[in-house]
């Protein structure tokens, strides 16, 4: 994720050391998780997976961590590890990624907006202890020039791998800033520290206002992100030099759609006029071009297909 541009903070709303955020968001799961999160910026899916999977995961992940050095940036933080393509790491992560659940979320914040939700970021981020609250920042803003508060571009879902609290750095959020697009910098009393366990999931707007918060702990505070965005734009990653035709072709379709192997209708993405999914299957591209319309568009063509055909024969 990265900034639109620096924030500059007026007196006594936003800091950098150790702070404590408004309430804790703690509770049940939402009885209208799409809801919440469309009319609140967020929501946070109690249970979501087992926590035997989350274990499975961190051992997968483990060794990776380990060798990784940390993070060089304020924003990114000095006292962070941050482990990008999941997906050839860890297995278990697949599971995650395609979690239905969260794929019905993603549908319901962006699907109006595309034909298809692709796969924009999967990372794991460590937060040691010692590394400061991060700057406040909608997501979103990695994409430039296009027009903000009038579609949304991303949905992102943190799964804790270890648990979240106010004082290790739990996720810091401000509900409701997805409607206040126009303010760069919120009230920290407005924020609310988010405290969640491994197996929940927190998904949340790219275009609400969080920052990681301040570790304040002696342990490190791990979760992994992972982010959908609008099938046709750029995705955070770089899904195919990340994920090559070589190592997709082992993953199941679900995950081979989410990283793009397929056409965005109209006709956006193609190889030489045809599905990159060609790639996964035998490697060759013929060259015939095929289209691949939407549903409205396929119909306006052949109406004036067929209208151009009886003028013809008239």
């Amino acid at each position: 994720m990265t900034l639109d541009s620096p924030l500059t903070a007026p007196s006594g709303t936003m800091h950098a050391g150790p702070v404590q955020s408004g309430p804790v968001q703690s509770g049940p799961a939402p009885a209208d998780p799409a809801q919440e999160l469309l009319g609140q910026g967020y929501t946070i899916l109690r249970d979501a997976v087992p926590e035997a999977t989350i274990d499975a995961l961190r051992t997968e992940l483990a060794p990776y961590l380990e060798r990784t050095p940390f993070c060089e940036g304020d924003f990114y933080g000095w006292q962070t590890v941050r482990v990008g393509a999941v997906l050839n790491k860890s297995r278990t992560s697949h599971a995650l990624a395609t979690h239905p659940a969260i794929l019905r979320l993603a549908d319901a914040a962006l699907g109006a907006y595309c034909d298809w939700v692709q796969l924009n970021l999967t990372q794991v981020i460590v937060l040691h202890p010692g590394q400061p609250m991060q700057v406040p920042h909608r997501d979103q803003d990695m994409w430039h020039g296009g027009p903000k508060g009038e579609i949304e571009y991303q949905i992102n879902v943190i799964w804790p791998l270890t648990p979240f609290t106010p004082e290790n750095g739990g996720t810091v959020l401000w509900p409701g800033s997805h409607r206040r697009q126009g303010e760069a910098v919120l009230p920290m009393e407005e924020s609310i520290a988010v405290a969640a366990d491994p197996g929940d999931a927190l998904v949340y707007l790219g275009s609400t206002l969080h920052c990681g918060g301040a570790n304040r702990t002696a342990a490190p505070r791990e979760g992994l992100v992972v982010s959908y965005s609008l099938g046709w734009i750029k995705s955070y990653e770089n899904n195919f030099l990340v994920y090559p035709p070589d190592v997709a072709r082992a993953f199941a379709p679900e995950i081979q759609d989410l990283l793009g192997y397929r056409i965005h209708r109209p006709n956006l993405g193609n190889c030489e006029g045809q599905s990159p999914d060609v790639l996964l299957r035998d490697g060759k591209l013929t060259g015939g071009a095929k289209d691949e319309l939407l549903p409205e568009q396929a119909e306006r063509l052949r109406a004036w297909c067929e209208a151009m055909r009886a003028r013809q024969t008239a």
